[in-house]
């Protein structure tokens, strides 16, 4: 068949179809009735390798303002786990759809568009971020999208993610596709770099700064490992925690100043009553752990900021290491939401708690410009096949994933291409 000659893609003969298989690739811009997804649904809640299961859809309708996205690979965050359980609430709550699609990292080629999109064509190789709006409101135009009463997550707030043949998002979700990447280190990075730039660089005046230093949770997990980056490529200091002395390595090698090990130290959980004696053996605690930063921050220098994702386990040591005027920022909780804290130390050193929630576009274009420009690393750990999509994300919830971010093949049949031409080469 003839193709777009502006899609830059080489012509290829393939037939018109109801639905494909997956890795079967339908002529450019042809879209079937049916495709393939990992669906959820609300009597099938529970751990992913139960909740999640293959089905066969309807292609998702695009609206004016919509793209269809034909799905390469697909990245695996803690958000697939919450959708399969449920928990702390359930995606149906929100969208009222009979199943649910989840996902919220993806690479692949644009297949259809809109009436009313300018910006993208049939054939454009993209990444979608996960922000979702109804652009008609102040925050929209003008303000910060991220507080606009309509803000979502595609694949997790909406029933359509990147876990399916094809994916419905609006056309702002689109960003150019690294070429030098694969289609699954493409797939990984979105989610978890823009939320980790948001909170880095979107909090003004505690934007981070040249020569500041930042305590990163998690440092080896998909979070940590792009702030461990994004902070050493803007001139800062980053001291990365971890659970595990395997993994010392990989964030040194990332570009921390220094690792700490939050298994020396026993001041985990929820604050004790302040003023008892078991409240005096926490803060002794604490500050053996506020030393292990000096050592190497320098003595009595505290970390300007605290990247925060544990919540419940971490939150009160957060709040009393960062140094006074100092803020903690958090995206998550995901040892527990109940968060403790001595407030004594927040308003007496006017420390900032501050929340954040993934990025817009602008704060997301502008760390993909990062990776674009082959700065940053996507620390991909893993790949997994379509048919082994639950069971990583029973080993996300498990917390026995590899340091790094996790992709899934969904219509790219291997890893290492980059192309659609090699997509199509590799079916032999």
């Amino acid at each position: 068949m003839a193709l777009d000659t502006d899609s830059g893609i080489a012509s290829y003969e393939a037939p018109e179809k109801d639905l494909y298989e997956m890795g079967e690739i339908p002529p450019l811009g042809f879209v079937p009735k049916k495709m393939y997804a990992w669906a959820i649904r609300k009597e099938r809640h529970g751990e992913p390798n139960t909740a999640m299961q293959q089905e066969v859809v309807d292609i998702p309708v695009l609206d004016s303002h919509d793209v269809l996205v034909l799905v390469m690979a697909a990245g695996v965050n803690y958000n697939g786990v919450w959708a399969a359980l449920g928990k702390p609430i359930s995606p149906f709550d929100g969208h009222k759809q009979p199943y649910h699609i989840a996902g919220s990292d993806a690479s692949g080629i644009v297949w259809a568009v809109g009436d009313k999109v300018k910006r993208w064509k049939v054939g454009d190789e993209v990444v979608i971020h996960c922000n979702q709006d109804d652009g008609d409101d102040e925050e929209c135009n003008g303000g910060d999208p991220m507080y606009s009463p309509s803000q979502r997550i595609w694949g997790y707030e909406t029933p359509d993610g990147s876990f399916a043949q094809f994916t419905r998002v609006q056309a702002q979700q689109l960003m150019p596709r690294p070429k030098h990447l694969t289609w699954e280190e493409s797939a990984c990075y979105t989610l978890t770099l823009a939320t980790a730039y948001r909170m880095l660089f979107g909090h003004p005046p505690h934007d981070l700064q040249p020569g500041q230093n930042v305590l990163v949770w998690g440092a080896s997990g998909g979070l940590g490992s792009y702030a461990i980056q994004l902070i050493n490529t803007a001139g800062a200091n980053a001291i990365g925690v971890i659970s595990d002395e395997d993994k010392r390595d990989f964030v040194m090698g990332l570009g921390a100043k220094g690792v700490i090990n939050r298994k020396d130290f026993k001041c985990w959980g929820q604050l004790p009553t302040v003023n008892t004696p078991e409240y005096a053996e926490w803060l002794k605690e604490a500050r053996k752990f506020g030393k292990a930063i000096w050592d190497i921050t320098g003595k009595g220098v505290s970390v300007d900021m605290v990247f925060e994702h544990p919540g419940e386990a971490t939150f009160p040591v957060s709040s009393l290491v960062v140094k006074k005027g100092g803020m903690v920022v958090i995206c998550a909780g995901t040892s527990g939401f109940n968060c403790t804290f001595d407030v004594r130390y927040m308003w007496m050193h006017q420390k900032r708690l501050q929340g954040s929630h993934f990025a817009h576009l602008k704060q997301a274009a502008a760390a993909n410009r990062l990776m674009l420009e082959r700065r940053l690393d996507p620390c991909m750990s893993e790949v997994f096949t379509w048919a082994d999509l639950p069971e990583a994300h029973m080993k996300m919830m498990r917390n026995e994933h590899k340091p790094g971010n996790m992709s899934v093949l969904v219509q790219s049949p291997r890893t290492g291409l980059r192309t659609l031409e090699e997509v199509l080469d590799s079916r032999g």
